[in-house]
């Protein structure tokens, strides 16, 4: 065994030490434990700012893309909206111990099956210091350990989250063993943590398609796969203008660099006139660029030509592909092709249109007249995420605190015996 996975292992055992005592934790335990977190964090502030500075600054040396290194920057109010979502966690019901389905068997015997926590939950990203403390929040708070691997990008920054994170379930007389990280463990630590079988219940990557394709590939223990976010908006021809711009504009530049931005516009030809070179101009003066096919760069003379990778490309930045199409069933076929099963959201005022859009498309999150940046855990009402899971077994979308629970049967006889 290398020294690697040999440390990797220690760490993963005192994590499933400490994994049966914060299961066993009441739920005012648990929330007194992520307030203690939140303050710790704010209290930590500025030596995390400083944490960051060393990363950004090893960042810009090495030619950092602008959506990562937003990502990675962490000041004064993103701790505070960190903390903060700490506390929201905390506010939300406790998964574990709902009853999902209960029954009296013909023998007698009471069934209950009730959720309880995995245990051990992993992740592994890259360049993105909320998911430290997001997935520390979200498995504490449903009864489990967590196992962290934050990339070399922020390396410095995740290990300041970490020490205060510890310190407050330390403060709190929870085991600090409850959470780990094996950053200091590089590239050979990830790969020991993804073939942690029997120590990891489920590992949850955040990050490039490339980061996610070598975990789901590479890994045996179980993985929730989170997808990257090739994202479409569709305007059809009875799409409003307002609507049209204003949503156009929200899901492209509000925060570019994630997931959940709109990557491609579909324009149905017959609006094109009317809604292509108002739309980019909006996007123009909000400092995008727009890629566009030949229809496209007819109205909009700026647009940059695009190319066939821009259809199935996540740009992360304020880059937009927009395409025309001859109708719906056009850019349900494009969608079918390109998309990442992540967002698809449609801009119109034919409810029969909007409705066929939300029964056909498949992905985890399917919209109509809305801005799909609204795909995010906070948005939807779970106080923070794991990820927006792309699969379709047990978790799909953003994933909150139920989707960190498993379930087991419980049984209650009075000396019955099978005949």
């Amino acid at each position: 065994m290398s020294t690697v996975v040999s440390g990797v292992s220690e760490r993963l055992h005192a994590a499933r030490r400490a994994a049966r005592q914060i299961g066993l934790l009441s739920d005012e335990r648990k929330a007194a434990v992520l307030a203690r977190i939140a303050d710790e964090i704010v209290a930590a502030s500025e030596d995390i700012v400083a944490a960051n500075s060393v990363d950004l600054e090893r960042g810009d040396a090495d030619g950092i893309a602008a959506g990562l290194r937003d990502r990675l920057l962490l000041n004064r109010d993103r701790i505070v909206a960190l903390a903060d979502a700490v506390r929201s966690v905390a506010a939300l019901p406790d998964p574990v111990g709902r009853v999902i389905d209960e029954r009296v068997l013909p023998s007698g015997v009471r069934l209950q099956k009730v959720s309880v926590p995995f245990g051990v939950v992993a992740s592994i990203y890259e360049a993105r210091p909320n998911v430290t403390v997001d997935i520390t929040a979200l498995a504490l708070r449903s009864g489990n350990a967590v196992a962290l691997r934050g990339g070399s990008a922020a390396l410095e920054t995740n290990a300041a989250l970490v020490r205060a994170m510890r310190s407050a379930l330390e403060s709190e007389g929870v085991d600090p063993d409850g959470i780990q990280t094996v950053d200091d463990f590089g590239r050979e630590g990830a790969r020991a943590l993804m073939r942690a079988r029997g120590l990891v219940d489920v590992l949850v990557p955040r990050g490039s398609a490339q980061l996610i394709e070598t975990v789901v590939t590479e890994s045996t223990v179980p993985v929730i796969e989170t997808g990257a976010g090739v994202v479409h908006i569709v305007l059809d021809e009875s799409a409003p203008l307002d609507w049209a711009r204003d949503i156009v504009v929200n899901a492209k530049v509000q925060r570019p660099s994630v997931c959940n931005a709109v990557e491609t516009v579909l324009v149905v030809r017959a609006a094109a006139e009317r809604l292509i070179p108002a739309v980019a101009a909006a996007l123009v003066e909000a400092g995008a660029t727009v890629h566009g096919d030949a229809e496209v760069q007819r109205l909009v003379p700026d647009a940059v030509p695009a190319v066939d990778e821009d259809w199935a490309t996540e740009h992360m930045s304020l880059d937009l592909s927009m395409r025309v199409v001859d109708d719906l069933d056009e850019a349900l076929a494009h969608i079918r092709r390109y998309s990442t099963m992540h967002t698809e959201s449609i801009i119109t005022a034919d409810e029969g249109n909007a409705e066929r859009f939300l029964a056909e498309v498949d992905a985890a999150v399917v919209m109509a007249n809305a801005s799909t940046r609204f795909t995010d855990g906070g948005e939807f009402g779970f106080g923070a995420e794991v990820g927006i899971s792309t699969q379709k077994l047990h978790a799909r979308g953003p994933m909150g605190l139920p989707e960190l629970t498993s379930t087991k049967w419980l049984a209650r006889g009075a000396g019955q015996t099978r005949a």
